[in-house]
């Protein structure tokens, strides 16, 4: 059975480069994806070229059943998750077409899903006209949030008041509401507010789609993170006499020597496993990212200004 080539979410179509250099690896490379009911790739076709080029005549297959509007919401998740990058016109014309097709998507399950920040994809959600409305989201947990997050943000402000030490992670899967919503609402009930803005007792902002706070700067740090910094921190006494701060400083003083010798480890990375490491270089990216946004929330705590 023939296999067609497939709705690229890449504008500028292949990267002969790219295929030439799977064509020279010896070792067998993953499945493509293809959908079943049109023999379209979804995922691989720099595979199939290169199986092409080598002049193999079958290559192993994986189906996938859905809609066009799925396959192709799944051609940009696997492309983001391994293989070659997209563009980021790539990823920012892919969400547009997601939110047509996918309206009731979180801006964060589609930020998920194309590599974009959940904030780019809100602000193209708000400047497209051409984007269905709904008065409801389905997050990447696949739990339906109203638009109107009232009922949330009491919940979370009963939450809050019956156990103050909780955490806002836990007072926010407890409520059914973004963390970024919980936060909010300690911060109101902190200044004497209302939990829920006093808009005819509704939430106007998208409960998934969390603004993160401006960075607070620091006047004693200039410019991107680097070796004196670690340095700095390595003296403080706060941090080297804890267990945890010991442990934070560790994984910096890792972080930091290892990217002196980045170019060496990354020409050493053997070609079967390229694609894995990337996959886990993107999951550690995340979880820097994420740390990095809670302590910024916890810096707009404690400077507000």
């Amino acid at each position: 059975m023939q296999v067609l080539p497939g709705d690229s979410p890449r504008l500028k179509g292949e990267d002969k480069v790219h295929v030439l250099r799977l064509a020279a690896i010896e070792s067998a490379l993953p499945p493509i994806l293809v959908d079943r009911r049109t023999m379209r790739v979804i995922d691989g076709i720099h595979r199939l070229m290169a199986a092409s080029l080598k002049g193999q005549k079958v290559i192993d297959v994986e189906f996938f059943d859905g809609s066009r509007e799925d396959a192709f919401l799944k051609a940009v998740e696997a492309n983001v998750e391994h293989g070659l990058p997209l563009t980021q016109a790539d990823r920012t014309a892919a969400a547009l077409r997601i939110l047509k097709s996918h309206p009731t998507m979180s801006d964060r399950a589609i930020a998920k899903s194309t590599g974009l920040g959940a904030r780019a994809v809100a602000e193209l959600r708000r400047s497209s006209d051409s984007v269905p409305q709904s008065n409801f989201r389905v997050g990447r947990d696949g739990k339906v949030r109203p638009l109107n997050g009232a009922k949330g943000r009491l919940r979370v402000a009963e939450l809050i008041r019956e156990n103050p030490e909780a955490s806002l992670r836990q007072v926010a899967r407890t409520a059914g509401v973004s963390p970024a919503t919980a936060l909010d609402v300690r911060r109101r009930l902190e200044r004497g507010e209302e939990p829920v803005p006093s808009q005819g007792g509704t939430v106007s902002a998208e409960a998934e789609t969390p603004r993160d706070p401006m960075p607070v700067p620091n006047p004693s740090i200039v410019g991107p993170p680097s070796t004196a910094t670690l340095e700095k921190l390595m003296r403080d006494p706060s941090l080297r006499q804890s267990e945890l701060g010991r442990r934070l400083l560790r994984m910096f003083k890792e972080n930091v020597l290892g990217a002196k010798e980045m170019t060496d480890i990354c020409a050493s990375v053997p070609s079967h496993c390229i694609e894995l490491i990337i996959q886990l270089s993107r999951h550690n990216s995340q979880i820097w990212e994420d740390f990095a946004q809670e302590l910024n929330r916890r810096a707009q705590i404690v400077n507000p200004e």
